[in-house]
């Protein structure tokens, strides 16, 4: 396996250019621009990111989703709050989220701390899901143990009818979280290893941008 590891090519393709003596003022707007790019170049799920929480057993666990928005307060996702991840905010209300385009050898990496959104931000959140989506948050059994895989469709069926019937329901637990960061760093890959790194530091109300050696 370290053999076929090896073999594998990276960072191949035209890489895009980075001047960070160039860059906004804010991360949020050259995550919108960079995330812009990757919509452009034909990245698949561009919006995909990893969450990383914390047990309370100081165990980290990782996991993938999809961003709901970005702006001034930060990054936002959700989460159904009894699902493993829910739980983890729960006892520790921090996390990091990491972003990575391979087409375009860019990453982006995010920590700070979460807070739950308003009731309303949620159910509008969970209004805006698919209809399976919203069937499946309703059954709010992820990631409990499954001893016959019938039971997912008679659950999810159950939780479609419901929905046919209450067309506005919406889970009681489904929550709408925001990251709000206070640090974020771009990364954008070299095929020769010379690796470009800025990261922006929380200072006060604004930022600060700092390089950061490959």
């Amino acid at each position: 396996m370290r053999e076929v590891l090896r073999s594998l090519d990276v960072f191949s393709g035209e890489l895009p250019d980075f001047r960070p003596e160039v860059a906004p003022d804010t991360p949020q707007e050259l995550f919108t621009a960079w995330l812009t790019e990757a919509v452009a170049a034909g990245v698949r799920e561009p919006h995909a990111m990893t969450l990383s929480t914390v047990g309370q057993d100081g165990t980290p666990s990782a996991r993938v989703l999809l961003l709901k928005d970005v702006g001034a307060g930060g990054w936002s996702f959700a989460a159904h709050a009894a699902s493993p991840k829910g739980r983890d905010l729960a006892g520790t209300p921090a996390a990091a989220l990491t972003f990575y385009w391979p087409l375009q050898a860019r990453q982006v990496r995010l920590c700070g701390p979460v807070a739950p959104e308003s009731p309303e931000d949620s159910a509008q959140d969970f209004l805006a899901r698919s209809l399976g989506s919203r069937a499946e948050a309703l059954v709010g059994r992820q990631s409990r143990p499954l001893d016959d895989p019938g039971s997912v469709v008679a659950a999810t069926e159950e939780s479609l009818a419901r929905l046919e019937r209450e067309p506005d329901l919406v889970a009681a637990e489904w929550t709408l979280y925001t990251l709000s960061p206070r640090s974020v760093e771009f990364w954008q890959g070299d095929k020769q290893r010379k690796h470009t790194r800025l990261a922006y530091l929380r200072s006060g109300d604004g930022w600060t941008k700092q390089l950061l050696w490959p």
